[in-house]
């Protein structure tokens, strides 16, 4: 009998869990960096599902990943939460309303030619995201800029991705941050526990096997759905700095290499992903219900959900690889170490990623105070994000 109530009250945990989870897919804009901010505020403040050390840990962690690295984040806390199972609802979770969204707005382009600029009540949400993205570029400098070196590195990150304009730079400056902080800090040595015999290869091999069959299927049967689910597995698999890094990447190859969009419908979605909450990933969904826009609407949706299983099934994997063994792998001292200066650049990247949302704003009276507006009440109140979407889209449609 107790064994059952214990049974039922985890489940209802995990149930309560999953449903912060849905609301911060309804209500985190901007990239992964600020999500974060937002994990903080509902998943450790309110919430308690871990302490801030583990997220920090875990945000260090799924940096240098390649893949989506907030989805990466919430699906290891829904792993530490309720194992394998959990983290899979937790990824289906977080991710399904931008991809739904990305998916809708695809057909509406494709069948109807409806762009950005004919829905009104998006009008106001680029600001909004812009203000969401400074309030996470404020709590990150709060939260780890405490030593001068953390300095140094924050202005330098900020200068280097401004001047750059480019986010390739992105996995670049993490691994010299983590190799600076490592050579700076001199912690005590801790033991340098052997991980290899405690390892679970099986997910590791799982991400090759896929890499490996489903270029070979590609190649093989030149069919467009393989071919569009290894393109997107192969970014998933490659690309380290977010879905910023993502995004050029795919127009050259399905705007300028393959032809399969054009230009303009590209720059629509990219203008819709500005200003929905969720992952950047979710703009594959997007792309690939326009990839099959001369399919027939069936092998359209088919298109956007095989195109979304793609791009985030390689980080998925591999932080199920290597989850289960952080705990031995933070105890290294090289990691231990690398992880003030890995965090310390994340803010330097939130800075950038401010500064380029911003570049494209139109600067005119209303953007402003919508996007000043939501730093100041993010900074003062403790109002949910859900109230503030709200009303920034009651706003967009009213005025």
């Amino acid at each position: 009998m107790k064994i059952e109530q214990a049974n039922n009250r985890s489940k209802f945990r995990q149930l309560l869990f999953l449903f912060d989870v849905l609301k911060l897919s309804c209500t985190a804009f901007g990239g992964p960096q600020i999500h974060f901010t937002q994990f903080k505020r509902v998943l450790v403040e309110r919430k308690k599902y871990l302490n801030l050390d583990e997220l920090i840990e875990l945000n260090s962690l799924c940096s240098i990943l390649p893949g989506p690295t907030s989805t990466q984040i919430i699906t290891a806390i829904g792993f530490k939460k309720g194992g394998p199972k959990l983290a899979f609802l937790t990824l289906a979770i977080w991710i399904s309303p931008a991809c739904i969204i990305m998916g809708c707005f695809a057909l509406l382009v494709s069948r109807f030619g409806i762009t950005v600029q004919a829905l009104p009540f998006f009008k106001y949400l680029q600001p909004m995201a812009s203000g969401f993205i400074i309030y996470g570029a404020f709590q990150f400098v709060q939260l780890f800029i405490h030593k001068f070196y953390h300095w140094v590195l924050l202005i330098a990150t900020a200068i280097t991705g401004i001047i750059a304009s480019t986010p390739y730079v992105f996995p670049i400056l993490l691994i010299a941050g983590g190799f600076i902080s490592s050579l700076i800090n001199k912690k005590q040595q801790v033991q340098q526990i052997h991980v290899i015999k405690a390892v679970n290869w099986s997910n590791l091999l799982l991400f090759f096997s896929v890499f490996i069959t489903a270029a070979l299927l590609g190649f093989a049967t030149q069919d467009k759905l393989f071919r569009l689910f290894e393109n997107m597995y192969r970014y998933g698999s490659l690309v380290f700095g977010g879905g910023n890094v993502l995004i050029p990447m795919m127009y050259n190859q399905f705007v300028v290499f393959k032809g399969y969009l054009n230009a303009n419908d590209f720059l629509a979605g990219l203008g819709i992903l500005q200003a929905i909450p969720g992952p950047v990933f979710s703009f594959a969904s997007y792309v690939g219900a326009l990839v099959m826009s001369n399919e027939g609407l069936n092998l359209q949706l088919l298109g956007a959900f095989i195109a979304a299983v793609g791009i985030f099934l390689p980080g998925i994997l591999l932080i199920f690889f290597v989850y289960p063994i952080w705990d031995q792998l933070r105890a290294y001292t090289p990691i231990a170490n690398a992880i003030e200066g890995i965090n310390a650049v994340s803010a330097g990247l939130v800075i950038t990623s401010a500064y380029l949302l911003f570049i494209p704003l139109a600067i005119n009276q209303s953007n402003m105070i919508v996007l000043l507006s939501t730093f100041f009440v993010l900074l003062t109140t403790k109002i949910p994000s859900p109230i503030i979407v709200i009303v920034t889209l009651l706003a967009g449609f009213l005025v």
